[in-house]
């Protein structure tokens, strides 16, 4: 199971960062072209949220089911944070990507309660940017590539 998984949350990562990419760009360009916010803006950002919070719940069976949940009780959280990788997979990885995740969600509720286009374009912009750049900063690109 955990091999399975495994596979489904790196693949399924390429779409999500992709539609997410999508998503922030189509938000800063109709934010700085004056553009206004239409049914396929609303969706292309639906998207971005919900693959995002797809990755997000694949990714959390997966922290559970891996054999590195067991560190914690085997070294602890001293012998965990000593450790670079295992810091990266147990405690870095999960914790900016759920924050991410957070901050992407807040952009979608928050361009909801915008009156106006611009306002709806900045809000997804600002905060599905900001998620990217957090789900970017913790991706273990070493290991994703090889």
């Amino acid at each position: 199971m955990y091999e399975t998984v495994r596979v489904l949350h790196s693949y399924w990562a390429y779409l999500a960062l992709l539609i997410l990419l999508f998503a922030s760009i189509n938000a800063v360009l109709g934010f700085s072209g004056n553009r206004d916010f239409k049914n396929k803006d609303l969706r292309i950002s639906l998207f971005g949220l919900i693959f995002s919070h797809i990755q997000l719940l694949i990714g959390l069976v997966l922290y559970f089911v891996s054999a590195r949940f067991a560190m914690w009780s085997e070294i602890g959280m001293g012998g965990i944070m000593k450790d670079s990788v295992s810091r990266l997979y147990l405690v870095e990885h999960p914790i900016v990507n759920i924050l991410a995740i957070v901050l992407i969600t807040i952009g979608w509720s928050k361009h909801k309660k915008q009156e106006t286009s611009k306002k709806k374009f900045g809000k997804i912009g600002l905060f599905y940017t900001l998620g990217l750049i957090l789900i970017l900063s913790r991706i273990p690109w070493d290991v994703w590539f090889s």
